[in-house]
């Protein structure tokens, strides 16, 4: 793990720590190396009195794009029953209020919840520093929202001052090589990218279909400046954690924090970053190369990766 070693027990071994959590179908299947183990999670109780505030992933952990898990709906609440209070975390380039009604659409109550920070409104305060400048905005009419109320002007791609990247105008059939041709432009001029949401890939229904982050990463290797607002870079962690503190009226020791996500890139190198504890869902965007694999094969896994994990959970549950 490239972060601290979070809620660990004095003279205890990350080994011990991990076997001492491990699920019986697991159990003597972690390889002994000179790496540090990646803990094999039952369920997010064991290690419940770890922790006093939560960052969690949303998509890919607490619903897939159509509906909610009800076992992680189930684990977020009793983690505030005991005293966890719970931030959702995404980087979907909304604002929360639009978040907030759309998981009570899939079935996700407030009750497993305190508060929710999403991308978009760390990504408005960037487009608020720039009031008044025209701008190129590159994804959906459903990401509207984020922009609404502001002095953000748009453009064509040809007169902007700076892009605004949310996504992909459609999903489902296009990709970064769409705009290739757009983006060689930008790069040209040398404008700057504020990426709403630096997400490479998410899991819609049960398909993996890419986010404004791949377009975000096509503009960097060309050369392109990006700005990215949300996961895993520093502002968006620093705001759920400011909100968190103010709703317990207390400040919580980084010690004492834990990120669930599904992705690497993201989620648990934000956690590292931030010095937090990550906790992987394996069923999520990596489910194809985790989910099948043996314990062996997954600790190998997480060694090729450039950020690995404190614990590995296959879904949230409690």
């Amino acid at each position: 793990m490239d972060g601290p070693d979070q809620g660990s027990v004095p003279g205890e071994s990350r080994l011990e720590q991990a076997s001492a959590i491990r699920p019986h179908s697991w159990r003597n299947a972690l390889p002994l190396t000179d790496a540090e183990p990646v803990a094999a999670l039952p369920g997010f109780s064991e290690i419940a009195d770890r922790f006093d505030l939560c960052f969690c992933d949303v998509w890919g952990v607490v619903h897939n794009g159509v509906a909610a898990f009800p076992d992680a709906v189930d684990a977020l609440v009793r983690m505030r029953e005991r005293g966890t209070s719970v931030v959702l975390m995404t980087n979907a380039p909304r604002p929360r209020d639009l978040i907030a009604r759309q998981l009570d659409g899939f079935g996700v109550p407030p009750a497993a919840w305190d508060a929710i920070v999403t991308s978009g409104d760390v990504c408005r305060s960037l487009i608020e520093a720039r009031a008044g400048q025209p701008m190129f905005r590159l994804g959906p009419d459903r990401d509207l929202p984020l922009i609404a109320g502001l002095d953000a002007p748009e453009t064509r791609a040809d007169e902007a001052s700076y892009v605004l990247c949310t996504g992909l105008f459609d999903d489902e059939t296009d990709t970064p090589a769409t705009y290739a041709d757009l983006l060689e432009g930008f790069a040209a001029r040398r404008l700057t990218m504020i990426c709403a949401n630096p997400d490479l890939v998410v899991e819609r229904g049960g398909q993996i279909v890419p986010c404004a982050g791949s377009v975000a990463l096509a503009y960097e290797e060309i050369g392109g400046s990006v700005i990215y607002a949300g996961k895993p870079h520093r502002p968006i962690y620093e705001m759920a954690l400011a909100i968190a503190e103010e709703k317990r009226g207390s400040a919580v020791a980084r010690d004492r924090i834990c990120a669930i996500g599904d992705a690497i890139r993201t989620d648990i190198a934000g956690a590292a970053g931030f010095g937090a504890a990550g906790i992987m869902v394996l069923a999520g965007i990596h489910a194809q190369d985790l989910m099948q694999a043996s314990w062996e094969e997954r600790h190998g896994w997480f060694g090729r990766q450039t950020h690995r994990p404190d614990y590995a959970i296959p879904h949230l549950v409690w």
